[in-house]
């Protein structure tokens, strides 16, 4: 819960004109559940996943949204004009095809800069990752490098916010997609002995740090934002498997029989849900920063076991699924 602006300051803000490009992602959906609960009236999505774009205009049809792909010019940029705030959220997080990875991590950001620029658009809140500063290379790593540089390099002062892997409501790629496979497979297979260290933060929690860059005076610079609970990848799978009474068997199997299994499925599937490179970013031995930001954005924590109950329980957005 967001608990550093008074009522009195969030009136000031409600009004403002906030643009989402890559809205319709997993941020972006809780973004918005948030920022309408809050009361915020004017907000525009904008993403090229046209049924994730249904999906949140079912469920919140007063904000505006536009298929557009933002990598390539286009009437999208109109939205831009009178904007009071711009929430860079455009990832490409999987994939096979680095080209994937510079147009939607890359080329997107260089036009946004240049419309935040030529608007005078007063407030920009970048969302880079913790992956630039992780050991692996892969795909998503290098485009999150090249990201966060044009940013750097833009001279627009804004926060950079580097969130380390997330889950939460709408999750389609992460814990929401290993929760559903649970429900369907007899047996769960983990990668090796399962004891990756894993620092995740709770999507809900980083929507309140955003909301408080949008309404309070956070200063220009970098902010590692990473779960504050360091937890083996193992134990996260069994506190998942007791929240949604799922009864498979958790069976550990072999790193390379497991990369093997991975590297077949991409043969026949373009958009895998989880890749060979996905998987190496797993079992790296990576260990974020963990700051004070609930003090810093003035915002609260919410304990991983509390998280995954009101992930997988919340009665109406629990039940929704987002699209590869």
């Amino acid at each position: 819960m967001c608990v550093g602006t008074s009522k009195f300051t969030r009136r000031l803000f409600i009004n403002k004109k906030i643009i989402l490009p890559g809205g319709a992602g997993l941020v972006g959906q809780n973004l918005v559940a948030r920022l309408i609960a809050r009361g915020y009236s004017t907000i525009i999505v904008i993403d090229k996943h046209g049924a994730n774009l249904e999906i949140l205009k079912d469920m919140h049809p007063e904000v505006l949204v536009e298929r557009a792909d933002i990598s390539q010019k286009g009437n999208w940029q109109r939205h831009f004009v009178g904007a009071d705030v711009v929430v860079m959220l455009q990832a490409q997080i999987g994939g096979l095809f680095y080209q994937d990875f510079i147009d939607n991590n890359v080329s997107s950001t260089s036009l946004i800069l240049d419309l935040v620029k030529l608007n005078n658009i007063p407030s920009l809140v970048h969302i880079s990752s913790s992956v630039v500063e992780s050991i692996a290379d892969d795909f998503y790593t290098r485009s999150k490098i090249k990201q966060e540089n044009i940013v750097l390099q833009s001279g627009i002062s804004c926060p950079i916010l580097r969130p380390t892997i997330m889950y939460g409501w709408f999750d389609r790629k992460h814990l929401g997609w290993l929760a559903r496979l649970m429900q369907k497979i007899p047996i769960f297979p983990i990668p090796g002995n399962g004891k990756f260290m894993r620092q995740p933060l709770y999507v809900g929690d980083f929507c309140d740090v955003i909301i408080s860059c949008i309404e309070n005076k956070i200063p220009s610079g970098i902010f590692n934002i990473s779960g504050h609970q360091k937890i083996n990848y193992i134990d996260m799978i069994r506190i998942i498997k007791k929240t949604i009474g799922a009864k498979t068997a958790i069976l550990k199997i072999p790193y390379g029989l497991f990369y093997g299994l991975l590297w077949v499925w991409a043969l026949f599937d373009k958009n895998p849900p989880f890749t060979t490179q996905q998987l190496q970013a797993l079992v790296a031995k990576d260990e974020f920063e963990v700051t004070n930001w609930p003090e810093t954005f003035g915002v609260s924590y919410t304990p991983f076991e509390k998280a995954i109950e009101e992930t997988f329980n919340h009665p109406v957005y629990s039940k929704v699924v987002l699209e590869f």
